[in-house]
């Protein structure tokens, strides 16, 4: 039976990032807003547990294909609880279009519902701690300059690194403008403000002597 128990087994417990702590805030998000939204609680709820069973813990390979990964890692676990064939599709493409990199948009609500609550577990005050975290674990500053072409592009420089300020200009600030749930988008109201009034205070005391 797939719980969030036998779950536990496929995440490491210590990372801060991508870890079982995150599937735990985020199956508690899935299931406040599904069951707000009127989804198909098991599988939203079998998304949330398997939608990053084979992501890349620190220090590991890239996590760019991680959705594909784990969409594939979910239909062998779903097979093996004689689920049918329509509802193992259903949850691979909740995971496939969870990332906010997206290849493939959410068009389920159930996608649009993991989608969000995924989003949510990066901003607010865990989003500044996983920001910080993950910066650090790839050996990345809490707070560099951004040059002008990042501010312009999204690109960085040559030789620039891609601070927690970097990662919150380019991606975290657009959080809440992302999220689909009228659900999702009222809590993200409290935490997106958070989020960006931790990181204008970073630049601001980073930048106070120059």
């Amino acid at each position: 039976m797939l719980t969030i128990e036998v779950a536990r087994g496929w995440y490491a417990q210590d990372d801060a990032v991508h870890g079982f702590g995150h599937i735990q805030r985020v199956y508690a998000l899935c299931e406040r807003i599904g069951l707000s939204e009127g989804t198909d609680m098991p599988i939203l709820l079998a998304a949330a547990l398997l939608h990053d069973a084979r992501g890349s813990h620190p220090g590991g390979d890239s996590r760019n294909d991680h959705h594909l990964r784990s969409a594939e890692f979910a239909e062998e676990i779903l097979s093996e609880e004689r689920w049918e064939g329509e509802k193992i599709r259903a949850v691979q493409h909740c995971i496939r279009a969870h990332r906010f990199r997206q290849d493939e948009p959410p068009r389920s609500l159930e996608a649009k519902v993991l989608f969000d609550a995924d989003k949510l577990d990066v901003i607010g005050a865990i989003g500044v701690v996983r920001a910080l975290t993950y910066a650090f674990q790839i050996n990345q500053p809490a707070y560099s300059n951004p040059s002008p072409h990042f501010l312009k592009t999204g690109e960085k420089e040559p030789g620039e690194p891609h601070s927690a300020y970097h990662e919150y200009l380019f991606k975290l600030k657009h959080i809440a403008s992302t999220l689909f749930s009228p659900t999702a988008r009222q809590i993200a109201v409290v935490r997106q403000a958070f989020l960006d009034s931790f990181f204008r205070e970073l630049a601001e005391e980073m930048n106070s002597g120059s």
